[in-house]
């Protein structure tokens, strides 16, 4: 049996009618991949293989997580932010108030860039290493390409309450981070595939704690 051709890649329009946006909505995600194509010239913001599809790689790969956020009007934390995926898409769709970590300043510098041009007055950038954040409240942590789930746990407990929910796009190893993470932290962890990649999937995680030592 031979392998399935390989997609076409993804245009403005296909996007729409997979993830229903407003006309200025799409234009504003329009701007943010003009100008990733700008920058990715002078600085590796994105693979570069990715940009041969972008709305796919990386507009549809970030939006698909606003369906599984606990609504529109809450505070998002996007950790590791890179070229704005998902943090930035995710503002520009609706999302109230989002806070995008990011240390390396040339990245920070195209993310300011981005939050002006598309016009994204949610958004606050903290450009600093995901440890020197100081805590504060939120309803959803997303990261994308990050760090396997144990480490990232690491990186976004602080900031989980009760309420939180946790979105992370993951790839083939999923199955083994998650073994990996249950043996010090409790969570209630969902799947779902991801519609920007047959292999990709989404964690959604609630309820996270570390678990506590048995020895005395």
């Amino acid at each position: 049996m031979s392998p399935a051709p390989p997609e076409a890649p993804l245009d403005a329009a296909a996007f729409a009618r997979r993830i229903p946006v407003s006309r200025e909505t799409r234009a504003r995600l329009e701007t943010l991949l003009a100008l990733l194509g700008r920058w990715q010239r002078r600085i590796n913001l994105v693979g570069p293989a990715s940009l041969a599809d972008p709305w796919r790689r990386h507009i549809l790969d970030s939006a698909q997580l606003l369906h599984h956020l606990p609504g529109s009007d809450i505070r998002l934390l996007d950790l590791g932010s890179g070229a704005g995926f998902p943090g930035l898409v995710l503002a520009i769709m609706g999302v109230r108030e989002v806070h995008l970590v990011e240390s390396d300043r040339r990245k920070s510098a195209f993310l300011r860039e981005a939050v002006r041009e598309t016009g994204s007055d949610n958004v606050r950038i903290h450009i600093a290493r995901i440890e020197e954040v100081e805590p504060f409240p939120v309803e959803a942590v997303t990261a994308r390409a990050l760090a396997p789930l144990p480490r990232l746990l690491e990186l976004a407990a602080p900031f989980f309450g009760p309420r939180t929910t946790g979105l992370f796009l993951k790839g083939r190893n999923l199955d083994a981070e998650l073994t990996a993470a249950r043996r010090h932290w409790r969570m209630r962890a969902e799947t779902e595939p991801s519609l920007s990649s047959a292999e990709g999937r989404i964690l959604i995680l609630r309820e996270v704690a570390r678990v506590r030592s048995s020895r005395a």
